[in-house]
């Protein structure tokens, strides 16, 4: 490597990575296509994460590739503070037909985690403009990853994410995590936790539910690795939320735009929340981009309550911003002309049995998996946690495999265009190098 390259290293501190172990041993990428990136010497590798879980109709696609580059020559930027342009319209609209009926308004963001936030500041706004602004306690869920604002920390349960920054929000409390060793090799939904969702009788008994607002949880878990909820705990949460008169939010950062054979996994439950937040594959991650849907009932009180002519004093200099809005609708007319939401659901099976066929692998403890999403578990190293998940990280990257780790797991959640051949280079890249990892 040469001076001015190691200098270029030295200047970008890399998000959640070891840096100095990174830049002592670069891994760049130059390049990318359909289902694979190219390193700077040419080397493709095979993306087996669509990036970090949202390069959902894989790299550069055309649609979306045209639709940057136009809208950049014809509106760079617009504000939308007392402003807008047309394409923020139609995206939201385009948006609201794909959520699930009731959740017709959407407030753009530009991340999953400013998401959150705006989510939950929302919750507040909504419990004070119909007169309950003593409902502002906030509840999570441990193991649960929601961003990495001080809103998003707070209310999730990862704790390295909160060890480090101890003046997090107050009055915010957390569910139990639905990680059950019963259901070890589930395939798809765990029989075993749905009474986990009781958890929120628990904590109504201690705050009263006069003090929450709004309770927030990933449909399934994805950072943590992939917990899928138990049989009935979604549905079994949704209506202890309704009978204590607390919100629910789904963060469908991950889930969203496919993921799970369905626009959203609201609807592949068959669970509807008062809001969801989503990001990632709204643009297939072209350009930065959130977004909020919000119930009609939530969105009207705070219209109707508003005490200024600003109804929501919250927003961001980029939301709904041009190039991400062009990238938002060309992203939604790949997903539709191809239906990859419907491929998603018809190629999850094939994905199922290629991972769990991973059962009987060197150090293998559990295999978890839901629509296009899994998690394969190893054994920690004795007194060295992650070194061993990753080590196979490292090698797989080499051998021309992109995968994701997250403590000793292993995750996987490709592109939806992925082919069936393709799952089988991941498998078997997998197997041979836990064969060989010691």
């Amino acid at each position: 490597m040469n001076a001015s390259l190691q200098n270029d290293l030295s200047a970008f501190w890399i998000p959640f990575t070891a840096n100095r172990s990174f830049k002592a041993d670069p891994r760049l990428l130059a390049r990318a296509k359909d289902m694979h990136f190219e390193t700077p010497d040419g080397r493709k590798v095979l993306d087996g994460t669509a990036g970090l879980w949202c390069v959902n109709a894989g790299h550069a696609r055309p649609r979306i590739v045209e639709a940057i580059q136009k809208q950049a020559a014809e509106l760079d930027f617009a504000p939308t503070f007392n402003l807008a342009h047309p394409k923020a319209f139609q995206l939201a609209s385009r948006v609201a037909d794909l959520t699930p009926d009731g959740l017709d308004h959407i407030f753009f963001t530009n991340s999953g985690s400013e998401s959150v936030d705006t989510a939950l500041k929302i919750a507040l706004a909504y419990q004070r403009a119909r007169g309950k602004g003593h409902k502002t306690r906030l509840i999570g869920r441990e193991r649960g990853y929601h961003g990495v604002n001080f809103g998003g920390v707070s209310v999730g349960g990862l704790p390295k994410n909160r060890m480090y920054f101890n003046n997090l929000l107050a009055q915010v409390d957390h569910l139990p995590h639905t990680h059950d060793p019963r259901n070890a090799f589930s395939r798809g939904q765990p029989e075993h936790g749905a009474e986990l969702a009781d958890g929120l009788e628990r904590l109504v008994g201690l705050h009263d539910a006069s003090t929450i607002a709004a309770v927030i949880v990933e449909p399934v878990a994805g950072s943590t690795g992939v917990l899928p909820p138990p049989k009935g705990y979604l549905e079994r949460l949704r209506a202890l939320c309704t009978r204590h008169d607390i919100l629910l939010i789904f963060d469908e950062v991950i889930t969203g735009f496919g993921r799970v054979g369905a626009p959203f996994a609201a609807q592949r439950f068959g669970v509807t929340p008062d809001m969801i937040t989503m990001a990632k594959g709204i643009t297939n991650a072209a350009v930065p981009m959130g977004a909020v849907a919000v119930s009609d009932q939530i969105h009207d009180a705070i219209m109707g309550g508003a005490d200024a002519p600003i109804e929501l004093f919250h927003g961001y200099t980029y939301s709904g911003h041009p190039l991400a809005c062009a990238a938002g609708l060309g992203t939604l007319d790949t997903y539709a002309e191809e239906g990859l939401f419907a491929r998603s659901r018809e190629i999850e099976t094939y994905f199922e049995d290629g991972v769990h066929s991973l059962r009987d692998a060197r150090h293998v403890i559990d295999i978890r998996n839901f629509g296009m999403a899994a998690a394969i578990e190893l054994t920690p190293r004795p007194g060295e946690p992650t070194a061993r998940a990753m080590e196979v990280f490292k090698k797989a990257f080499d051998q021309g495999l992109l995968i994701r780790v997250t403590g000793d797991i292993i995750a996987l959640s490709p592109p939806l265009i992925i082919e069936k051949r393709q799952i089988d280079q991941i498998v078997e890249t997998l197997r041979a190098l836990l064969a060989a990892t010691a």
